[in-house]
């Protein structure tokens, strides 16, 4: 069924594919997919979005899951987007401003994430005259673009959202944004490692020149030298703009090589799409899918739950039994766990 879709394309970009990590129908299924299609296609560009469990919990199994699917995928998808669940809750809760909160309510807000970026851009420098965005080129291949420039070494492919802004509709005709506002947020938003503009600590900062292990020391007169904590450090960053007088916006502050990972070329470093047309009634808009070490929290959680019952063989025969084999679970444990070394060294 897959072949006859692909046949009738002009124009193949590659696959999009959507599950959780949680449950066996999206984690087993979706990863045995992923797999196949991989196969199949060895050529085409494959992106993943997972859905990151609750921490409290969802399956009883689900810690085992995550770690299981999540190291099959980084064998043969190019590049994988997460979304928490916690986080998207809060977002609904706290943005929102919803009460009874449905799985519906978070799909909307998923499928916001995702058409922010996914929807049709042109490659138009802010900056420039408006008059120029005449002769802007549209992205060709919009998920192959995206994946060649958010996820440029092989051992680093997971992504994160951020939105800005994002709330209830009905607040939408009291608001007004700026462009600079929106960057102020958004940069911020990626430095402290925010999943919302409500919150933001704008206590972390970047370090200074003279320390550039990443930690920022701040000290008063008379005070001992404390550490603040680490901000989050980037391989790459795309910067997705939608809406009015999108080419008056300023990105310098984005250019800021303390945001990436020292060995990280600047011109490599961030990439720009531009839309004039307004995103879902915002008249202003920004998106950054982010590779960064955003996901290392959620990862060491989930490694450290996971092994906390493999010590124990806690449901364990439930996957012997369809074929797995312990070593199965201690290749994949490896796995991640490379993955969380990988960025915290960054």
């Amino acid at each position: 069924m897959v072949q006859r879709e692909v046949e009738k394309c002009d124009r193949f970009s590659g696959f999009l594919i959507l599950l959780s990590l949680a449950g066996g129908t999206g984690s087993g299924v979706g990863a045995y997919i992923t797999g196949c299609l991989r196969d199949e296609f060895p050529h085409s560009f494959i992106l993943n979005q997972v859905v990151w469990p609750y921490g409290t919990g969802e399956v009883i199994v689900q810690n085992y899951n995550a770690v299981l699917t999540l190291s099959h995928l980084y064998k043969c998808s190019d590049g994988i987007i997460i979304l928490e669940n916690d986080k998207l809750q809060s977002i609904c809760s706290r943005l929102m401003n919803l009460k009874h909160i449905s799985f519906k309510d978070i799909n909307r807000v998923i499928s916001h994430k995702l058409a922010s970026v996914l929807q049709p851009v042109k490659l138009f420098s802010p900056g420039q005259e408006a008059a120029s965005y005449r002769r802007a080129i549209s992205v060709s291949n919009l998920l192959g673009d995206l994946i060649e420039q958010v996820c440029p070494h092989p051992e680093y492919k997971l992504m994160t959202l951020k939105n800005i802004p994002q709330m209830a509709e009905n607040s939408l005709a009291y608001s007004t944004f700026t462009w600079a506002g929106l960057l102020k947020h958004l940069r911020q938003m990626l430095i402290a490692d925010a999943s919302m503009e409500e919150g933001i600590d704008w206590e972390v900062k970047l370090p200074v020149p003279s320390n550039p292990d990443g930690a920022d020391f701040h000290q008063r007169p008379g005070e001992l030298p404390r550490l603040r904590s680490r901000f989050n450090k980037s391989i790459a960053n795309l910067l997705v703009l939608r809406g009015v007088d999108v080419h008056k916006s300023d990105l310098s502050t984005f250019n800021d090589p303390r945001l990436h990972a020292s060995w990280v070329p600047p011109s490599c470093a961030n990439t720009v799409w531009c839309h004039p047309r307004p995103f879902n009634h915002y008249e202003k808009s920004a998106t950054l899918l982010s590779n960064s070490q955003t996901p290392v929290a959620p990862l060491n959680s989930v490694v450290q739950k996971a092994w906390n019952m493999f010590t124990s063989r806690a449901y364990v025969h439930q996957y012997l039994k369809f074929g797995m084999t312990e070593d199965h679970f201690v290749d994949s444990f490896a796995a991640t766990e490379q993955i969380i070394r990988n960025y915290s060294s960054l």
